[in-house]
């Protein structure tokens, strides 16, 4: 092809690269490498052929006769500048050569028409994930990902996927848990090899115990070295084993779209972690294999009770005076269908942590959460009840299920029931297919006790011990209550709420009254730091998902939870989040203060030096309040709540008052 029909490319100034020096610039998409040595220019591929080096980071370097020769900076392989020939001359290593001309003080190559792109095996890959509902990645482009990280790229370009580049991985696996909990799709998270990839396994143990469908997509060193211990390579299949239900590397001979159909089914069917690990060789091969997708894959099934285990049921509940119904995160999809239940025995309902929120606490029969992070409503309703109806509770030890008490426990995963201990009536079925089963058998019993009366009146008495912990501020700082009591006041009813973990959690579960929120948190893992990036992951899923459009996400965590992933902040700034972060500051790791005390130990080592969080959320970009004194705390809270952006308020806390 002749010159007149290249594009000729500006790619810099003749005083960017000095004599005897090479420098990489780019040219629409093309990476070259640019030279100056003896008043002469020359411009070549800047990928070395050896494992992909960058020549342009490299040096001219001349020979004992004279000759100059462009080296790789990672492991010296030589290249003429004029021929792109090695030593030697051999052609399968020769490096292309791009015309080049300068014009005044400017240099110019020249590229021949930019053929269209061929297409991959990630482009199938990404393809079949966009076919299963895939709509979201979270990550960082890294070396090893590269040709995987364009193919999401294009998926983006056409709006099919959208993708959040984070500040660390972790922060990648905690969001895309928390999208999987609130919608029941899977995210992907997208890292490099080696330490990108492992720093993937916390938030992926967190989507693991809670049950939440999530993609890991982790590059790969080059196959030619797998095994001898290249930079970063690790056993990947290895590290992922015990995290993931499904794992596979995809490699040249893999069938690439069935790879990714299986990833997709086992963590939507299994709710679980599926992973793909993509050597960086395989993931621009040329591929043009057609991507699949759910059709004819995923069949609907619901486990009905049986008919012995409903007449059991149906024959202990109509005895019992005092029932209550224990609602757990499993009946999260038939919380409509269980509040419906309690309404026709008039039974409270109780909450394990993970279900705060399920039944608004403004609901006559709710009756706050069970537990360590409580009510003493609930406790109280336990203590006095004659019959427990449990409902997708996994009767964890910080619950506090009294086991002595006739226990009907209700689950579609058969291991679940009577885990931990025998109960009275397992029963096999999904809780909506119970509900809906049983609910036309049963009726409020005429020798039933009127526990609604009972339900108001231990509110009644609940709130006024509130209001009288509301007057305990000290000089150390607000006490908790404070903040959840403006936050139950302010916070939108439909706001899908993160938190973390510590003594800023227990006291959202003890004091903010729900009224339809959302609550997302770290379960059964009860990992510090979850908040901030599930925040991130909530709010994703409200400009993915028609079903959480336009809900105000607020995430909430102490000092300590929000320094492990504070930068994340600029990330939310990046890309506009509209999220509130509470974040109480009591200058140390509270719960661990008191669990030292409790166990006899000096406290030692809880204490934190923080820098102004409130400053720090300003100068990352975003809102930024503190508030020291209860009577600000209304006028920040609201401010932050109405700003649309990532916005911060920092609540100085006294870490006696939770």
């Amino acid at each position: 092809m002749g010159t007149q029909a290249l594009e000729w490319i500006k790619v810099g100034h003749i005083g960017d690269v000095p004599e005897g020096r090479v420098k990489t610039v780019t040219a629409r998409t093309v990476s070259i490498c640019l030279s100056h040595f003896d008043g002469q220019w020359a411009a070549m591929d800047n990928r070395c052929p050896h494992q992909g080096g960058p020549l342009g980071e490299g040096s001219i370097e001349r020979g004992v006769d004279g000759q100059c020769w462009i080296r790789c900076p990672w492991h010296g392989w030589d290249f003429d500048p004029l021929t792109g020939a090695p030593p030697g001359g051999h052609e399968d290593t020769g490096q292309t050569l791009y015309p080049i001309e300068v014009r005044e003080d400017s240099i110019y190559v020249g590229l021949e028409p930019e053929p269209e792109r061929a297409r991959t095996v990630t482009d199938v890959i990404a393809d079949t994930l966009v076919n299963w509902g895939v709509k979201r990645v979270f990550g960082m482009v890294g070396h090893s990902n590269l040709g995987l990280a364009d193919a999401i790229r294009l998926r983006t370009l056409d709006g099919a996927m959208h993708f959040v580049g984070i500040r660390h991985e972790g922060a990648a696996a905690f969001a895309a848990s928390a999208y999987g909990k609130l919608t029941g799709q899977p995210a992907a998270c997208l890292t490099i090899a080696g330490p990108g990839a492992t720093n993937l396994l916390t938030g992926l143990w967190d989507a693991k115990v809670d049950r939440a469908p999530v993609l890991a997509l982790t590059g790969q060193v080059q196959t030619q070295v797998f095994g001898p211990g290249a930079f970063q390579d690790i056993d990947l299949g290895s590290a992922f084993a015990a995290v993931s239900r499904f794992s596979q590397p995809v490699l040249s001979t893999s069938n690439h779209a069935e790879l990714a159909s299986l990833a997709c089914k086992t963590a939507i069917v299994e709710r679980d972690v599926s992973h793909l690990i993509f050597p960086d060789d395989v993931q621009t091969l040329p591929s043009q294999a057609k991507a699949a997708g759910p059709q004819g894959r995923v069949g609907t099934s619901v486990v009905v009770p049986s008919a012995t285990s409903l007449d059991t049921a149906e024959a202990m509940l109509k005895t019992a005076k005092r029932p209550v119904i224990v609602m757990g995160y499993g009946a999260l999809e038939a919380r409509d269908a269980v509040v419906a239940l309690a309404e026709l025995l008039e039974a409270p309902v109780l909450t394990t942590f993970k279900g705060k929120g399920l039944i608004p606490d403004s609901h006559p029969n709710a009756a706050g959460v069970l537990g360590r992070s409580g009510t003493p409503i609930a406790s109280w309703f336990m203590n006095e009840a004659d019959m427990i109806l449990s409902l997708g509770a996994s009767f964890a030890n910080h619950t506090g299920i009294d086991r002595s008490k006739p226990i009907i426990q209700v689950d579609f995963e058969r291991m679940q029931l009577g885990k931990f201990h025998p109960v009275a009536l397992p029963v096999w079925g999904e809780i909506g297919a119970f509900c809906a089963a049983i609910a036309p058998r049963l009726s409020r019993s005429v020798d039933a006790t009127d526990q609604i009366t009972e339900l108001a009146e231990r509110w009644q008495i609940w709130r006024e011990e509130k209001r009288m912990r509301l007057t305990e501020q000290r000089s150390a700082g607000l006490p908790s209550v404070a903040v959840f009591d403006a936050l139950s006041r302010l916070c939108p009813a439909d706001a899908i709420i993160a938190v973390d973990v510590g003594n800023n959690t227990y006291s959202f579960g003890r004091y903010f009254e729900t009224t339809g929120q959302r609550v997302l948190m770290s379960g059964y893992l009860g990992s510090i730091g979850f908040s901030l990036p599930a925040a991130m992951g909530a709010w994703a899923a409200t400009q993915d998902h028609a079903a959480y459009a336009g809900r105000k996400v607020v995430s909430i965590s102490g000092d300590g939870g929000f320094g492990q992933y504070a930068m994340e902040f600029t990330t939310a700034v990046k890309y506009g989040m509209n999220i509130t972060h509470i974040l109480l500051n009591n200058a140390q790791l509270g719960k661990i203060s008191k669990e030292q005390r409790a166990g006899q130990w000096p406290v030692w080592e809880t204490d934190l030096h923080n820098p102004s969080f409130s400053g720090l959320a300003r100068l990352c970009g975003g809102s930024g309040s503190r508030v020291t004194d209860i009577k600000d705390l209304d006028q920040a809270m609201t401010a932050a709540l109405a700003h649309k952006g990532p916005a911060l308020v920092e609540i100085m806390t006294d870490p006696e008052l939770v």
